[in-house]
């Protein structure tokens, strides 16, 4: 939060402040179950959007505040009455913590984040119930859901196909806007919430404090930064628009599965990531080479279906062997053998082939991709499972917005 945004939020509390004041009296903004969100609620969150996030509030932009601020508090009361339902309940113990948390990413102490926001005539209430409802829906949907999910040791061998596959190439540092799409809804609304957030980046405002407001995905409280990424971990959309950008660049809001997206980024960083191959190699030597050896050889090989297989399936084999090689990289290897395995896994081999020392396979016992930024599986199947969590979350939350009265005056 900066001290010098104080001046921008001067002019809305005289926008609101005047209207008000004409009007002598506050109402109700919307029912949300018979719930009142009250006119001070959303001028109070207004405030906090813009001396969070660092919007210019001109007259255009006040109005999609107000948009924001509106929906984001029907989507916390019923993320709130969701947790009435299940008896949860977020002790102030866990709301300070996550202010502590914003101070941290601010460099800044909870006190002044208060103090900062008081100045801006913002009440801290404000920010403990919008921390209240994102805590609460977070256990809800853990409760609800986490049993639910199963991530499969094939789900993640997948995944790591894919980070394997893109070990050498760049690394790249990514934060993120997603802008949800509604399924039963066409896409204008995210259309217009794109452009808004747009507009304020381009006026100067923080990626991170604007993340924070807007964005729907759960990276939203870590100011959208998702951290390093290889290509092989991302979307297929987002590496392409990666690709073509520039450290400190935004993209345009791009489609995506369910919704629209706004990526900047951070950083770029070669890859130091390496791929280890277990490897055992099988030999015929030239010396032993005859008809008959060949196709008992060939014979063999097939017959291997685990590396704990090789000495026994060999032991007909006249003069056929196996070494253990243990962990070695591609690099370390000819090449014509190096790009036999590089599309293989655990459990596969190279085919037989003809070489200087005679026929020889070699078996792919393990593989495993290490390096700065390299995921291990235990982070894939977290990162996997988080992932489901969000899907599962907005569809819930999709569900609670259509079966509510939501009356908006």
């Amino acid at each position: 939060m900066k001290r010098s945004l104080t001046a921008f939020l001067a002019l809305v509390m005289t926008t609101f402040g005047g209207a008000a004041h004409a009007q002598q009296v506050e109402g109700i903004a919307a029912l949300v179950n018979d719930y009142p969100i009250t006119t001070v609620d959303v001028r109070n969150r207004m405030r906090l959007i813009i001396v969070s996030s660092g919007i210019q509030p001109t007259e255009e932009a006040l109005l999609r505040i107000q948009q924001e601020a509106l929906r984001s508090l029907i989507e916390e009361t019923l993320q709130i009455q969701a947790a009435l339902e299940y008896e949860v309940e977020v002790e102030p113990a866990e709301i300070d913590a996550a202010i502590a948390n914003i101070a941290v990413q601010n460099n800044a102490d909870p006190s002044q984040i208060a103090s900062e926001l008081a100045a801006s005539g913002v009440d801290i209430a404000t920010l403990r119930r919008q921390l209240e409802a994102e805590i609460a829906w977070q256990i809800i949907v853990s409760g609800v859901y986490n049993n639910r999910i199963r991530i499969s040791n094939q789900h993640i061998e997948q995944t790591l196909e894919r980070v394997a596959a893109s070990a050498a190439q760049p690394q790249y540092r990514i934060a993120e806007i997603f802008i949800e799409i509604p399924l039963s809804a066409d896409d204008s609304v995210a259309q217009q919430r794109a452009v808004a957030v747009m507009t304020q980046l381009s006026q100067g405002a923080a990626f991170q404090a604007v993340a924070q407001q807007f964005s729907d995905a759960p990276s939203a409280a870590n100011g959208g930064d998702i951290g390093w990424l290889l290509e092989g971990q991302m979307r297929p959309e987002v590496a392409q628009i990666a690709r073509i950008l520039e450290p400190g660049q935004l993209s345009r809001p791009f489609r995506v599965p369910g919704g629209l997206m706004i990526i900047a980024l951070i950083d770029r960083r070669e890859s130091s990531a390496t791929v280890q191959y277990e490897l055992v190699q099988a030999t015929l030597p030239s010396s032993r080479l005859t008809d008959e050896t060949r196709s008992s050889f060939a014979s063999a090989i097939d017959r291997v279906r685990s590396c704990d297989g090789i000495d026994a399936a060999l032991e007909p084999v006249e003069g056929a062997f196996a070494s253990r090689l243990g962990q070695i990289s591609l690099d370390a290897l000819l090449p014509e053998i190096a790009d036999r395995l590089r599309a293989l896994g655990p459990g596969e081999n190279t085919g037989v082939l003809d070489t200087s020392a005679g026929q020889q396979v070699y078996f792919v016992c393990d593989r495993a991709i290490g390096g700065p930024g390299v995921p291990t599986p235990d982070e894939i199947e977290r990162q996997l499972r988080n992932q489901q969590l969000s899907m599962f979350a907005r569809r819930w939350l999709r569900d609670l917005q259509r079966d509510a009265t939501i009356e908006i005056r």
